[in-house]
């Protein structure tokens, strides 16, 4: 913890319990800004004011005599940490953490004709993780709420049921005989969930600010959902009517599927996040049902191969039978 500083004392001085920096870290809501007067004497928050300055401009000040607060759009939540201890000489800022930005910040008092001034840098915590506690070093930056292992290993499985789907497609294409309009919409569609999780995969892998890594593993969870679809659709372009196996693997897709979304809903929520090995569980279930899947819909092309050699044979002695037919009633007569 930083020592206490103080302004040399005067007739006309306010002194505080100073500091030289504050640390804020990326996994809290809000960040406090210390300002503590030690020397008040009227204690009376009616002949006070306060102003916040941030790189000199001011973003939040107080008027006593008029209880007026004035805050600057860029920081709606900024307040008081507690109204009640102004006069007691605590002035300390309280705001959300996305509002304050690293930089330099200023706290001016003024009581009657007593005023003072107390300065402090603003600056990110400077760690490996949410939850350790190092000496900061230039390259280690609190900046993820997922742990990286399990976020790559979330990635991997999300690349992985993106090649099974585009494995299920190259089937249909080589092994059947099906209308190339509805080839072209199920793969338009496959090459956007595809262009989504690339996207989901760059937001939710990379260092960046935890709001990027939230929205990357919602673009990574939610869109799954298309998938479902997706094998819906291929199924129905192999078989005419689905079987109870294809009932079966969809059901088995729907229930991998509640289970990452529900990982999804603890996890966003959870700063450091420690359920995200829930959304890996529903992924793994979503992989499993796509790899029996592919299975499938390839045994089903090969059983189609078998039967159209056959069905070719029987339509030429079909149409011979029918024209005999006629020839042996005319015999008769």
């Amino acid at each position: 913890m930083c020592p206490f500083s103080f302004f040399f004392p005067g007739s006309t001085q306010l002194m505080f319990n100073a500091v030289d920096f504050v640390e804020k870290y990326a996994c809290n809501d809000t960040v406090v800004l210390p300002c503590i007067v030690i020397n008040l004497k009227e204690n009376n928050d009616s002949s006070m004011h306060v102003s916040w300055k941030r790189q000199g401009q001011v973003i939040f000040s107080f008027s006593g005599p008029e209880q007026r607060i004035y805050r600057h759009e860029s920081v709606p939540s900024a307040n008081f940490l507690s109204k009640m201890d102004l006069s007691k000489g605590v002035a300390s800022l309280q705001l959300k953490n996305a509002e304050a930005t690293d930089g330099n910040y200023s706290c001016e008092v003024t009581e009657l004709n007593r005023e003072g001034e107390t300065k402090m840098e603003l600056r990110t915590h400077m760690v490996d993780s949410c939850d350790e506690e190092k000496p900061p070093t230039p390259v280690d930056k609190c900046e993820r709420q997922f742990d990286l292992i399990q976020s790559i290993v979330i990635a991997a499985l999300l690349v992985f049921i993106i090649v099974l789907c585009w494995a299920q497609l190259g089937v249909i294409a080589l092994k059947c005989e099906t209308v190339r309009k509805k080839k072209k919409h199920i793969t338009v569609a496959c090459s956007i969930f595809t262009v989504v999780a690339v996207v989901a995969v760059v937001l939710f892998i990379q260092d960046g600010s935890i709001s990027m890594n939230q929205i990357g593993l919602a673009f990574t969870v939610l869109p799954a959902g298309m998938l479902m679809v997706l094998q819906y659709s291929i199924f129905k372009m192999v078989l005419d009517d689905l079987t109870h196996k294809g009932y079966a693997l969809m059901g088995f897709q729907v229930v991998g599927y509640i289970v990452a979304v529900v990982g999804f809903a603890l996890s966003v929520s959870a700063c450091p996040s420690v359920l995200l090995s829930v959304v890996i569980a529903g992924l793994v279930v979503m992989a499993v049902a796509d790899l029996l899947a592919l299975v499938y819909v390839y045994s089903c092309s090969r059983m189609k191969d078998h039967q159209t050699p056959r069905k070719a044979v029987e339509e030429p002695l079909n149409v011979l039978k029918t024209e005999t037919e006629p020839t042996a009633e005319m015999s008769d007569v």
